[in-house]
């Protein structure tokens, strides 16, 4: 089974004015006024757009050492070249219709939003200025990196709360990365391979899946990861790259809890898409009570633009929470506890 994976130069608008007169002595002057508009960061070029399946959701976007995909359709975005990142993206989600512009009504009581973000383990300066970020936030490490420990270990220094990336079977040839559960596996090994993958990231409380645009439409996949994480007393969130993911249905037969993501933050990592893709999340969460988003940790503006808006989303009502909290307090309302 084939394993799923550019101001102007100043010339410009140079004004040329140019004014010959003459009575009875020629002459002749000329003035080149320049305007130069400054730039808006990088002058770098964007890297070329690479083709991406459809009904893919996530993104990857590691170091240089990371294994390259390519294959299927992109939908929307050009990804800036990161530093350490190579042009490959992975699954992703389609582009969505436009999101109205106007900022979210006053949240209901209590509402809340929780940010994770992914495919942490391939270096750690991308993911210093998110330890930085001075509310909760919860990080999904992959296994078998070379930072997956030490990563991990920096999470949990830092107060942030830690979550295992298990990697899963993509759509199409994708490279998962090493960890990844396949639907070709049986239960046991599905069920060793997370437990293994765990156990690199000690005081993790919940699972996400990366990529897994195959897996999660996969009934008894899914069904021993839930099995799994379950016994292993952690919850499951569902990062969503397949539309017609079972995730909700198998937990629901099963009696077991999961999260389901709500809005990828940086489908495009420009900042202006950045706070669109935030302010989706807080409409959601105003009427949902909550709002589950999921950033990267390659997004270079990801990080800056959630210090920005973080005291303005507090000063509008939201709160900044956890997967394992949203977890428990649904448990508890569930329960009646």
């Amino acid at each position: 089974m084939a394993r799923k994976r550019k101001r102007a130069s100043a010339a410009g608008r140079a004004t040329v004015f140019v004014a010959t007169s003459g009575t009875l002595v020629m002459g002749a002057f000329a003035l080149a006024l320049a305007l130069t508009r400054p730039g808006a960061g990088a002058a770098a070029t964007p890297a070329p757009r690479t083709e991406l399946a459809p009904d893919d959701r996530d993104v990857v976007r590691p170091s240089a050492t990371a294994p390259t995909v390519a294959k299927g359709r992109q939908d929307a975005g050009t990804y800036p070249a990161a530093e350490g990142a190579p042009d490959a993206i992975a699954e992703r989600i389609p582009a969505r219709a436009a999101r109205p512009t106007d900022p979210a009504r006053p949240p209901r009581s209590g509402a809340r939003l929780v940010i994770v973000i992914d495919d942490v383990g391939w270096n750690l300066h991308q993911l210093e200025p998110f330890l930085r970020l001075p509310f909760p936030i919860t990080f999904s490490v992959l296994p078998n990196l070379p930072y997956t420990a030490e990563a991990a270990r920096l999470v949990k220094e830092a107060g942030k709360e830690l979550m295992l990336h298990q990697p899963m079977e993509a759509l199409g040839d994708l490279d998962e990365g090493p960890g990844a559960v396949y639907r070709y596996m049986e239960g046991p090994e599905v069920a060793a391979t997370i437990l293994s993958n765990l156990a690199q990231v000690p005081g993790a409380v919940a699972i996400n899946n990366h990529m897994g645009s195959a897996a999660t439409g996969d009934a008894d996949l899914m069904r021993a990861v839930a099995e799994t994480a379950s016994g292993a007393g952690v919850w499951f969130l569902d990062s969503l790259t397949n539309g017609d993911s079972v995730v909700q249905s198998v937990s629901l037969e099963l009696g077991i809890p999961h999260l389901e993501r709500d809005v990828f933050l940086d489908n495009k990592p420009d900042r202006a898409s950045i706070v669109e893709a935030i302010e989706d999340g807080a409409r959601r969460a105003a009427r949902d009570g909550r709002a589950v988003m999921i950033g990267h940790v390659w997004s270079a503006e990801l990080a800056d633009t959630l210090m920005q808006l973080y005291p303005e989303l507090v000063e509008r009502g939201f709160s900044l929470s956890t997967i394992s909290r949203i977890m428990m307090d649904e448990l508890d309302a569930d329960t009646g506890d």
